[in-house]
């Protein structure tokens, strides 16, 4: 299965592509999609440049799924809507190629990447490199968007295992008591 992980950001989208077959995982590209030649107050056209650049790198590589992380809330309110429209660019562009999404926090992927969910972005680095036997540490982008391609490629069967053993269905309605639902 060929997986596409996304790093989403408003300068800087870090992009990794591996392919997995089973627990064997092998390199296929990495990069970033960066929106530095535009205005910094044009946030339209750095969008469209987001959205075409995971357009084109899912339709370069064939991508068949893809796994993005999941914004972080920062002290800066205004930071987090811009990365999150970032990320919204990056999910409709994942979605307009039919692929299949799944989310993963920072935290999630740093955990089944390096082992503990506060590693620093060199450690996911060298653990990227090391899994993957690259030559040299990826871009730390690229290494965040990779790591995330491995965390699904790790824990995507399993979740679906789960699924399909326990299907979750959403509740049409519920009723609120006390501020609880029933």
């Amino acid at each position: 299965m060929r997986i596409l992980g996304i790093d989403p950001g408003l300068q800087t989208t870090g992009f990794g592509v591996i392919d997995a077959d089973g627990p064997r995982l092998h390199y296929v590209a990495s990069g970033t999609i960066k929106t530095a030649a535009v205005a910094r107050g044009d946030l339209p056209a750095r969008l469209k440049i987001i959205f075409e650049g995971v357009c084109e790198v899912a339709a370069r590589y064939e991508a068949q799924c893809a796994a993005v992380e999941i914004v972080f809330v920062n002290v800066n309110p205004q930071s987090t809507l811009l990365l999150g429209q970032a990320r919204g660019a990056a999910l409709a562009a994942l979605v307009s190629r039919s692929l299949e999404v799944s989310e993963y926090t920072a935290l999630q992927m740093k955990k089944a990447i390096v082992g503990s969910g506060h590693a620093h972005k060199s450690q996911v680095q060298a653990m990227v490199q090391r899994l993957l036997a690259l030559t040299a540490a990826p871009g730390s982008d690229a290494a965040d968007a990779l790591g995330i391609a491995i965390t699904h490629a790790h824990a995507g069967a399993s979740l679906a295992a789960l699924a399909k053993a326990s299907p979750l269905e959403r509740r049409q309605h519920a009723q609120y008591r006390r501020g609880r639902a029933y």
